[in-house]
């Protein structure tokens, strides 16, 4: 196994098993992690395998979207959760039950995937309910910030105790925009002191990593947040946020503005993101890891070796037999129905 401090790249691949280019890109010294799909997915055992082998060749990070409801890349063999709107909805009816809920959904969400082999989850989203984004939508909690901050910080409390770190997402707040930046690039034309609601989550919970969206937010930069180094240093200095900060998939249309791969993974870095997320383009994959050479910040790798020091999680048979597991199991099948 190499040693490798994690790089700055987090990858794709290709299929459900590893390919000799796969193998040979993950032991490139700029990646650091491998985000997987549901075109990497089969069955619960062919996961375990592949992760297994990924983690043979070195320490990366494993990580998916796995949020829940639209967002959620493995189905067959895993529970399937709800919507986070459908937390809120029952923290609206009965707060005490709706945190209870949104513990246990985490903890369901974390240990699931760490029993086979999964590192990390993108999740939890802290953009609020605006109502008419294209993209958000029941993805996001609640409209309310101190319900977010609520229902969000129970559910990192699940993450944590199934053996998972935290993801907010999508800072600064991805939920007032209406376009999908997934195919078009949203310009947000608050003022700062009209953000505060969308920030008070990245100020009030302790997350272990920040996803950057691919939103242009004009009262601060001309550039997305993924490649503004002013919002990056407003989340450090201001929101005083030490953990791990992603981009968003430098893939998506919204990253265009500042021209090709190189130019967005050159960019995103000198602005002051740790991990930089090149998905969907294997040809740009290429291009990168043949193009680019920066000077690799010893501190970054750190923050993202943390989140690989999660304590060992238990097997997908012993997860199965503990009561807690299955006591949660029984609340995240009420809210799916």
């Amino acid at each position: 196994m190499s040693h490798l401090p994690p790089g700055p790249l987090m990858i794709d691949i290709a299929g459900t098993a590893l390919t000799d280019l796969d193998r040979e890109r993950l032991q490139h010294p700029l990646v650091g992690g491998v985000i997987l799909f549901s075109r990497n997915y089969a069955d619960p055992a062919q996961l375990t395998a592949l992760t297994a082998e990924i983690h043979a060749l070195r320490p990366l990070l494993i990580a998916v979207d796995h949020e829940g409801g639209r967002v959620q890349r493995f189905r067959d063999g895993f529970t399937r959760l709800p919507p986070m709107r459908a937390i809120g909805q029952a923290y609206d009816r009965d707060a005490t039950a709706g945190l209870s809920a949104a513990r246990d959904v985490g903890y369901v969400l974390a240990a699931e995937l760490r029993s086979r082999g999964v590192d990390y989850s993108f999740t939890p989203v802290l953009d609020l309910d605006y109502g008419p984004s294209r993209v958000i939508g029941d993805r996001a909690f609640h409209r309310d910030p101190a319900a977010v901050v609520a229902l969000a910080g129970a559910l990192g409390e699940g993450l944590r105790e199934g053996g998972m770190g935290t993801c907010g997402k999508h800072f600064p707040g991805h939920g007032y925009v209406i376009p999908d930046s997934h195919v078009e690039l949203p310009v947000d034309e608050r003022q700062l002191a009209d953000m505060a609601d969308d920030l008070r989550p990245y100020r009030e919970l302790p997350l272990d990593g920040v996803m950057a969206a691919h939103v242009i937010y004009s009262c601060f930069d001309c550039n997305t947040a993924v490649f503004s180094n002013r919002w990056i240093d407003y989340l450090r200095n201001d929101v005083k946020f030490d953990g791990v900060v992603f981009t968003d998939d430098l893939s998506m249309a919204g990253a265009g503005v500042v021209g090709d791969m190189l130019a967005r993974v050159r960019t995103a870095y000198a602005a002051g993101c740790d991990m930089l997320l090149v998905c969907n383009a294997p040809d740009a994959v290429g291009q990168v890891l043949d193009g680019w050479q920066p000077e690799i910040d010893p501190a970054r790798s750190a923050r993202v070796q943390q989140l690989l020091e999660a304590a060992p999680a238990p097997d997908w048979a012993t997860l199965q037999a503990l009561p807690r597991y299955l006591a949660a199991l029984a609340t995240v099948c009420g809210l799916t129905g």
